[in-house]
This record gives C-alpha cells, sequence and structure tokens, in this order.
C-alpha cells in the first residue's frame, strides 16, 4: 500500500486553524490523496520540529504565526516574492533534501480583492493599516497591481518608514505615522494590524473613505470584526474579511505542492456556512 504524502501546518496557536479543511476539500475537488494536519509547535522548537518532519518523510509545510521569519530563515532556497517579503508560509521538501521556502499571502490577498470580491487595485488610492509581518507579506503583491498610490501607516511611525523603504522600487509607496492619512481619501483601506483580534480599532478619521471605497481586514470570523464595524458604520461601499485571502493562499500552496489549481469559491462557501452556523 503506498502510504499518502504527508502535510501540516505549524503555528502556535493553532487549535482554530482552518488548514486542513481547506486543503481535504482542495485534494477532494483535484482527486488527490494526502495526509494533512494542523501541528502546535512550542517557540524555541520550530527548526528542530520541521527538521523532525521532513526527515520523517514529510512532503511539505505551511507555516502560520510566530514562525514565518524563522521558516524563511532556514530554507535553503527562496522564491523571489518570499526572499522580497523577509518570510516564507510554504516549505517544501526537494528530492535532493534541501528545503524550498515561499510566500503565498500576497498572492492569496490580490487574488480575494480582485478574482473573488471584484474590487479594484490599479489606478486606486490604497491605505494599507499596519507595518509587521502580515503587511511585509503583502505590499509587494499588492504593489505589482500598480495602485495610484499606496500608503503604509503604523502606530510606530519609524517601522512603516522602514519598510517602505525596502519596496520603494516596486511602486508609489510611501510610510508613517496614522496622522498621515488625515484629511485625505482612499479607494481601498486594508488592515494588516491585529486590531481585528483584541477589539480594538486604530484611530482613523471618519472621513478616510472615497465614496465608493472599500475595506478589507486580512482577520476573520463568525462576526464581523471591530474594523469591519468601524467600516460599516463610515458608510464604505463594501467591506470583506481575510477569509477569502486564507483559502487563495492556501490554494497557492497547493498549486506548489501538487501542480493543480483547485477552485477557491466552493470552499469560501463550505467554510463561510460553517462560520456562520456556529
Amino acid at each position: 500500500m503506498i502510504e499518502k504524502p504527508r502535510y501540516a501546518v505549524f503555528g502556535n496557536p493553532i487549535k482554530q486553524s482552518k488548514s486542513p479543511e481547506i486543503h481535504a476539500l482542495f485534494a477532494e475537488q483535484c482527486d488527490r490523496e494526502l495526509l494533512y494536519r494542523a501541528v502546535r509547535v512550542d517557540r524555541g522548537a520550530f527548526a528542530a520540529a520541521v527538521a523532525q518532519f521532513f526527515d520523517g518523510g514529510g512532503a511539505g509545510l505551511n507555516v502560520t504565526v510566530p514562525f514565518k521569519q524563522e521558516a524563511f530563515d532556514l530554507a535553503d532556497h527562496l522564491s523571489e516574492r518570499a526572499a522580497k517579503a523577509g518570510a516564507a508560509n510554504t516549505l517544501t521538501r526537494r528530492e535532493d533534501g534541501t528545503v524550498a521556502g515561499d510566500n503565498t499571502d500576497g498572492i492569496g490577498l490580490v487574488r480575494d480583492l480582485v478574482a473573488n470580491l471584484g474590487w479594484m487595485i490599479q489606478g486606486q488610492r490604497v491605505l494599507l493599516l499596519g507595518a509587521g509581518g502580515a503587511a511585509r507579506g503583502v505590499l509587494g503583491p499588492l504593489l505589482r497591481e500598480r495602485p495610484q498610490e499606496l500608503l503604509v501607516v503604523n502606530r510606530t511611525a519609524q517601522r512603516a518608514e522602514q519598510l517602505v523603504r525596502e519596496f520603494r522600487d516596486q511602486g508609489q509607496v510611501s510610510g508613517g505615522a496614522y496622522a498621515l492619512a488625515n484629511d485625505r481619501q482612499f479607494d481601498l483601506v486594508i488592515n494588516a494590524t491585529s486590531a481585528g483580534l483584541d477589539g480594538t480599532v486604530p484611530d482613523l478619521p471618519g472621513e478616510l473613505l472615497t465614496e465608493r471605497g472599500c475595506c478589507y481586514d486580512m482577520v476573520y470570523g463568525a462576526e464581523p470584526t471591530p474594523f469591519m464595524r468601524w467600516a460599516a458604520h463610515h458608510a464604505a461601499w463594501a467591506v470583506s474579511d481575510g477569509l477569502g485571502m486564507l483559502v487563495e493562499q492556501a490554494a497557492e500552496s497547493f498549486y506548489i505542492w501538487h501542480g493543480a489549481r483547485p477552485d477557491t469559491g466552493p470552499v469560501v462557501q463550505q467554510l463561510r456556512g460553517a462560520m456562520n452556523a456556529l
């Protein structure tokens, strides 16, 4: 009997991960046999856990917080998008035993925004909230869509300024403190902070959105996030959470591993229905 190839997602915490369900649905769609599980890894034990997984015959890993930087550091080969992001969320064991690192977060966000939601990025004025790992992972792919401008704001202005310096060669991008967004309007506002997780919303001006301004929160849940509620209160044209991004970045990882591109729409609908039923 041929053993099914083994995959996993490593993170901490990991209990709420939807990745096993997503990859099982992809495998069923694409007629692939695989095993995929979520694994909680202790801080400080990531490198050893990765080595044990691949030495034991594991084929591929997804990596979530707080280990994306460590995944980047231990990869023997990096894709261009992972190298620019400074983080990896997808690790693959090559036939020669080396490990390849990639980052599918940015392409996952762009596909959800453009293909699934039908929102424009090209030619638009975009505001990105936050300058941490989540923002870094999506900034390059957003700039490749050629927005008219992209402003990155962060509570610590220096972090935003440093981040945009690294990406300035890729497009019209600037960054600094939240105050830079005052007295300006944007067509698309993307929340890449953890504010949606702790019940707070960054201090944003009430007139931030254009008439058809859209708001996107990279986190997701059964209930609208605080940022999504702020967006609705301020008459956003359209509002979305990050569930579609989660599924799209997983689909890109699946493609890297299996050479097949799953249909993400039904998977998003199934997950959304299950969340709403809770």
